[in-house]
């Protein structure tokens, strides 16, 4: 296809309903996951078990570093097939679907045969001993039985984002979340099987939302755009994928490092100063899973418009996504400042938790805001596949983290780590929108 001549037949108009209509459904999709966890905790913490929630505590974070790292399988997935999508290039987005689900269950299949060295790895790493270590041991065992269908998850979830179908990912996020929640109450308290009974409902809602992904998706594919095996292994498209699940990797461990050690240096200052900021990080990680339906909704945009070669629909998505990023990042901040008292006492108990997660709560309060930029910036350079770009960025933004670690930690103790925190924050927005520019030009200028 000529796409100099047809650029004028791709061109779409960008409108806030258009961007409301991906960012609302995955926003409210997003919103069930903290539910999931509330709720695994709830169940096994009924049981009267420490040791099984310790262990259900341990086995939940191993996980999510675990699948957190192969989120670029969703996030590749949704560039390409975004800008496949715009150039109305059906071929090619089932060659991209079918290279994401087949490297979705390559890794995941690699992550069951690893599995006794993972779970092995894990618990000396957390230093589970004991009943903990066996909840842990329990947990991970029935749990990673679901590797495959849930990294399967994540490239059918970035397919139906690039097609900008919100109300798919909202169908999907819901039933895999749903039926997760459903079974871990029934299983784990209706039946006492506890923490087995958590991850067996974990298993069926990832099984079970792959399976419903796999037939929408399938179902909406023309057997005359099928691509052929040579086209779906072409080593040069092979290579791009590469590159790109390589680059938004390293960013993404990256980013789990800051958390890491933020979570280390709060470690030195006592139990009471460690779990105040456990319970801050709640609204950071709300604020976040709040403001990504907009992310998703700036990748789904940008990707179509690079893919259409229309630099109007790109400057609209933009301007629109900025502008809905920020208002909502306010209204997000100012609930948790006039709210967060209120929710720190139903987070925790201890009177002295509460009285120091009150003091540090500005600093977690305004993270939306900070945020807010970072979050739409990742969406951007996800959807146009500038990937190399957000992993040195992330490497700058981490090195300037790290300077404003050393400089105020030490001045300002727990004030300068959420301090140090926030500017991260803000350097990824800002390295990445100045770039914006200048690689938008290049990119509609190589199109021409």
């Amino acid at each position: 296809m000529d796409t100099r001549s047809s650029s004028h037949s791709l061109a779409f108009e960008v409108t806030h309903r258009l961007v409301l209509s991906i960012a609302i459904p995955m926003t409210l999709g997003f919103l069930t996951t903290p539910m999931l966890g509330l709720t695994s905790t709830a169940v096994v913490g009924h049981m009267g078990d420490p040791e099984a929630l310790a262990g259900l505590a341990i086995g939940a974070m191993l996980f999510d570093l675990i699948l957190g790292s192969f989120n670029f399988l969703r996030a590749s997935t949704t560039g390409l097939t975004a800008q496949a999508y715009g150039r109305r290039d059906w071929h090619e987005q089932q060659a991209v679907f079918s290279r994401a689900l087949i490297s979705a269950l390559g890794c995941g299949l690699a992550l069951l045969c690893l599995s006794p060295l993972l779970k092995a790895a894990g618990l000396r790493l957390m230093g589970a001993e004991g009943a903990i270590a066996e909840a842990t041991a329990t947990y991970f065992s029935i749990r990673i039985l679901a590797a495959p269908a849930a990294l399967a998850n994540y490239a059918i979830l970035g397919f139906v984002l690039g097609r900008g179908q919100g109300g798919v990912g909202l169908l999907l996020q819901a039933l895999i979340n749903g039926i997760n929640i459903l079974l871990s109450i029934y299983l784990g308290l209706s039946l006492g099987w506890g923490v087995a009974g958590v991850a067996w409902g974990t298993l069926a809602g990832e099984v079970a939302g792959a399976l419903a992904g796999l037939f929408i998706v399938l179902g909406g594919f023309a057997k005359s755009e099928r691509p052929a095996w040579s086209e779906v292994f072409s080593r040069r498209r092979l290579a791009e994928l590469f590159a790109l699940n390589r680059d938004i990797l390293i960013r993404t461990f990256v980013l789990i490092g800051a958390f890491a050690i933020m979570t280390r240096i709060g470690t030195g200052f006592g139990a009471v100063t460690l779990a105040a900021n456990a319970v801050l990080m709640n609204f950071f990680l709300l604020s976040g899973y709040y403001l990504d339906g907009l992310a998703n909704a700036a990748e789904q945009i940008t990707g179509r418009a690079i893919g259409a070669h229309y630099r109007p629909a790109f400057d609209r998505g933009l301007k629109l996504t900025v502008l809905w990023s920020f208002g909502l990042a306010a209204i997000v901040s100012a609930f948790f400042w006039l709210a967060g008292p209120w929710l720190i006492s139903v987070l925790t108990t201890s009177p002295e938790v509460r009285q120091a997660a009150a003091t540090y709560l500005p600093w977690a309060a305004v993270t939306g805001l900070t945020g807010a930029l970072a979050f739409l910036m990742d969406g951007v350079f996800i959807g146009a596949t500038w990937s190399a770009d957000m992993r040195n960025r992330m490497l700058l933004s981490f090195a300037g983290y790290l300077f404003m670690l050393a400089v105020f930690v030490p001045l300002f103790g727990n004030h300068g780590l959420w301090l140090a925190m926030n500017a991260f924050l803000l350097f990824r927005g800002f390295f990445l929108a100045m770039l914006v520019g200048p690689r938008a030009d290049q990119t509609f200028r190589a199109a021409q």
